[in-house]
């Protein structure tokens, strides 16, 4: 199995932190903002596949077989998450989470 969604969530976390760490963004990088990022899959609120991720004060949510926003906004980490669903094995991780909920709530 893939990895769970406190590992994705810690995965995006890193690689957000990564990507602002280069020497222009170095000191305006606030790392402690992603210590709240969040990444959860609320199968009551909408049935479709999807992975609402919160970042400080922001939410959006995201359909995990095409990576592609549904509704609401993450400003300028936006850009970060749509690299971050790109790499090899995110969307397939994000997708085995959904299946995993899904059967849980007795809906897959």
């Amino acid at each position: 199995m893939g990895r769970n969604l406190k590992e994705l969530a810690d995965d995006l976390k890193y690689y957000v932190i990564d990507q602002q760490s280069d020497a222009h963004n170095k000191g305006n990088l606030k790392k402690e903002r992603y210590n709240n990022l969040k990444l959860t899959m609320d199968i009551a609120r909408n049935r479709s596949p999807h992975v609402l991720i919160s970042i400080g004060m922001s939410e959006a949510e995201f359909d995990v077989k095409t990576g592609e926003k549904n509704n609401g906004g993450l400003g300028p980490d936006e850009k970060y998450v749509f690299r971050w669903f790109n790499k090899a094995d995110t969307l397939p991780d994000l997708n085995e989470c959904w299946k995993e909920i899904a059967r849980e709530n007795g809906r897959g």
